[in-house]
């Protein structure tokens, strides 16, 4: 009993202190795909976890108004998105939604639902899901960003864009980088498309008050083996005033060599430093707000992520081919 008392008390100031939160979901009861599938079982109980916690659910506009607005998240606030459109969503997720009455996005790649692919909801669905919750867009046809050409990216937005309207009689306001992956080109491309918010897919939060960027707002994925850190992730804190400096592109070697990070808070002494494919976190020194780690590994997927962790508080970035 008293190491549960320790371990409660421990926890404690990390739960107070947590920011706002966005998760985002994919399949539901659809053992085909483990890795991007939740149960609905489980999804009740983390449904049930926040209602138990007084955890205000909201939509993920009432967070981004609150960033445009220039306020803070409160620390109690979580929204939810759900990505690609698949049809489970429709059949076995959106009961569960409606049952609790949570607001939800829906973000859509279009090309499935508008050439009938089997697994994915229809225009008549999609009417329906937008009774209960938002529809919003993330790309025609699910590309990666990162390998194509600028031409490529435009000609893609625009045809889903055009279908949206044709079929929803709307113009979405936010947009999810497919894959999550994405860039400095990625993003010069969208920016004339003026969304609201754009989204990516890394294990985060969102602090608000002149912290998070509209247009590269976290999301942590609760699907597959990540679904039992749900309460976990309710912990983090956004680490603010993180500069990556080196890479800031993915290297044509495939080798990421040294990771160069600079944090406004020059108090820090200790973090830790995250590299995918390199066996979790690894501890570093803080150096008058700057960090060096030699990492010297080499990469073995197109989509790298880099990231920066001070006790519950945590920043990632990602790099693709």
């Amino acid at each position: 009993m008293l190491k549960i008392a320790i371990l409660l008390f421990l926890l404690i100031p990390y739960s107070l202190l947590a920011d706002g939160h966005i998760f985002v979901y994919h399949r539901f009861d659809d053992s085909r795909y483990p890795t991007t599938n939740i149960s609905t079982k489980e999804l009740r109980k983390e449904f049930n976890y926040l209602k138990r916690n007084h955890y205000r659910v909201v939509s993920i506009d009432d967070i981004v108004n609150k960033l445009k607005a220039g306020e803070k998240v409160p620390d109690k606030w979580v929204a939810f998105s759900i990505d690609d459109g698949f049809k489970s969503f429709y059949t076995h997720g959106l009961p569960v939604f409606k049952e609790f009455n949570y607001p939800f996005t829906i973000f859509i790649a279009v090309k499935y639902t508008e050439e009938n692919y089997r697994d994915y909801v229809s225009w008549r669905q999609l009417k329906t899901i937008a009774k209960y919750g938002s529809v919003e867009f993330h790309s025609y046809g699910h590309g990666h960003f990162g390998q194509m050409s600028n031409k490529k990216i435009k000609e893609d937005m625009d045809k889903g864009l055009a279908l949206m309207k044709k079929h929803l009689n709307y113009k979405p306001n936010l947009f999810v980088y497919p894959y999550g992956e994405y860039d400095s080109r990625v993003e010069r491309v969208l920016k004339p498309y003026n969304f609201k918010a754009v989204f990516n897919q890394n294990i985060g939060a969102i602090h608000g008050g002149g912290c998070s960027d509209v247009s590269d707002l976290d999301r942590s994925a609760v699907v597959g083996s990540n679904a039992k850190d749900f309460k976990l992730y309710l912990s983090f804190k956004e680490l603010c005033g993180v500069h990556f400096k080196r890479p800031l592109s993915y290297p044509k070697d495939k080798i990421i060599r040294t990771i160069e990070i600079e944090i406004d808070d020059k108090s820090i002494k200790k973090a830790e430093v995250f590299l995918s494919n390199s066996g979790g976190w690894h501890k570093v020194k803080v150096n008058n707000g700057k960090i060096i780690y030699h990492a010297n590994k080499k990469m073995v997927r197109n989509r790298i992520k880099i990231g920066l962790k001070v006790k519950n508080r945590i920043k990632l970035m990602v790099l693709s081919k």
